[in-house]
């Protein structure tokens, strides 16, 4: 299985840790490194990663962690990094032509929501979202997470600040390629967000949304949302000790 992993943008909310975010160390792990190790676990054998904001310094760690664990990584330079996030993902598209997972190269997550979504891939006609219905999830910031209104298991809406919802964008998908034309024809209507390629597949039935039923995830965004991981991480590793 293929896997697309965006890791081009700034991360301007966390400068006081790093100015590299996908290279802060979470329990002495880099971000991405975390997300490539829980994706691997889950099955992942090729990568893509996009980088742009301080390219060369992730091109350095991605070719180091490559060449250590012996892991096919293909990076894909977006020069135009400060547009919205879709634009990283149409960069990948010449290397995609099939079933690929999308993840951010600052959510990390129990490898077992990827391998859920993997197990769908046979019957993926467009696009699968994992999302949280967990509302009360303390590791959620309400004011930056995009919320998600699904009607069995299709999603109606998505978007950040939406006053009616029923889940949470965990930021893992299972996508067809069709994604890169959604994201396009979003475009042209002067949304070339990922989440405007998601509401062009909404309106054609295409997308779909699978609970990830109370499995860990976080965006680490900000200096709070970084120590609520690294807590929860401490604790797993004092409970396996």
């Amino acid at each position: 299985m293929k896997c697309l992993i965006i890791a081009a943008g700034q991360g301007s909310r966390l400068r006081s840790i790093a100015d590299v975010k996908p290279l802060i160390p979470l329990r002495n792990i880099p971000l991405i490194e975390r997300v490539l190790d829980s994706a691997m676990e889950a099955g992942v054998d090729d990568f893509y990663v996009v980088v742009g904001y301080k390219s060369t310094s992730i091109r350095a760690h991605l070719e180091k962690v490559g060449r250590s664990k012996g892991l096919p990584i293909t990076i894909i330079e977006n020069k135009e990094w400060e547009r919205a996030n879709g634009i990283s993902v149409l960069k990948a598209q010449p290397y995609l032509k099939e079933s690929f997972l999308l993840m951010m190269a600052d959510h990390i997550f129990d490898p077992e929501i990827a391998r859920l979504l993997i197990c769908q891939s046979s019957n993926n006609k467009g696009l699968l979202l994992a999302v949280d219905e967990n509302l009360e999830n303390h590791f959620v910031d309400l004011d930056d997470v995009t919320r998600v209104l699904v009607q069995e298991k299709k999603i109606q809406k998505i978007g950040k600040g939406m006053e009616t919802y029923n889940c949470f964008d965990t930021g893992i998908f299972l996508c067809d390629p069709v994604l890169f034309s959604a994201i396009k024809d979003s475009a042209k209507e002067g949304d070339d967000s990922l989440s405007g390629g998601v509401r062009y597949l909404a309106k054609q039935g295409k997308a779909n949304a699978m609970s990830i039923k109370g499995l860990f995830w976080c965006d680490i965004d900000d200096p709070k949302s970084f120590k609520q991981a690294e807590k929860y991480l401490l604790s797993l590793a004092e409970n396996c000790g």
